[in-house]
C-alpha cells in the first residue's frame, strides 16, 4: 500500500469482501483510533509564543517598500518579521519582500532574502532571476498572469526592477 493516503487505504479495506457488520466495526475502530490520536497530535504542536503585534507588522511591511534603515532596525528588533504578512483587506496580503518587489527596490529585497525571507515569483521577476521565472512557469504556466500584492501583475514587478530579459520572456510567453 505504499504511496496511498488514508482515504485510499480505507477504500481498499472496505472494498474487500467483508460483511456489512465487519465493515461497520472496521469503520468504528478507525474512527475511535483517530479520535484517540487527535489530542496527542495537537499536543505535539510547539508553543510559538504570542502573535506579532499587528501595528509592528504593518510598520515593517510599509518600511520595506522603500526605507532600508527602518527595515533593518525593525528586523533587528524582531527577526521573525522577515516572514510577517500584513492584510490590507479584501484578500490583499503583503510581506516586506512583496512590498520591496513591487516597488522595484532591489536593495531591500536582496537584504530580506539574505535574512531568510522566502523567495517568491514576484521577487524573482523583479530581481531579474529569469531561471527561476522560467522554471516556475514551466511547472505552472497559469502563474504568468498571477497578481501580487495590490493586484500588481507579475510583469509589472519585472518592469519596476528593470529586468528587461524577464519582461521580454513574459511578453512572449505562450499561455496554455
Amino acid at each position: 500500500m505504499e504511496g496511498t493516503d488514508s482515504s485510499s487505504t480505507a477504500r481498499i479495506l472496505l472494498g474487500h469482501k467483508l460483511t456489512l457488520r465487519s465493515k461497520s466495526r472496521l469503520l468504528s475502530m478507525l474512527r475511535r483510533t483517530l479520535l484517540w490520536a487527535a489530542p496527542a497530535l495537537a499536543q505535539n504542536i510547539p508553543d510559538r509564543g504570542p502573535q506579532l503585534p499587528a501595528e509592528l507588522v504593518k510598520e515593517f511591511v510599509v518600511a520595506a517598500h522603500g526605507n532600508l534603515e527602518k527595515t533593518k532596525e525593525l528586523l533587528a528588533r524582531q527577526p521573525s518579521l522577515v516572514h510577517a504578512c500584513w492584510d490590507w483587506g479584501g484578500g490583499d496580503f503583503e510581506t516586506g519582500l512583496g512590498g520591496a518587489s513591487h516597488m522595484g527596490n532591489r536593495e531591500i529585497a536582496q537584504f530580506l532574502l539574505t535574512q531568510g525571507a522566502r523567495m517568491d515569483l514576484f521577487a524573482a521577476a523583479m530581481l531579474g532571476r529569469l531561471e527561476i521565472v522560467k522554471a516556475a512557469l514551466a511547472a505552472f504556466p497559469e502563474q504568468a498572469d498571477a497578481l501580487g500584492p495590490h493586484r500588481i501583475p507579475l510583469i509589472a514587478h519585472a518592469k519596476r526592477g528593470g529586468a528587461e530579459d524577464v519582461v521580454r520572456y513574459l511578453e512572449s510567453f505562450k499561455r496554455p
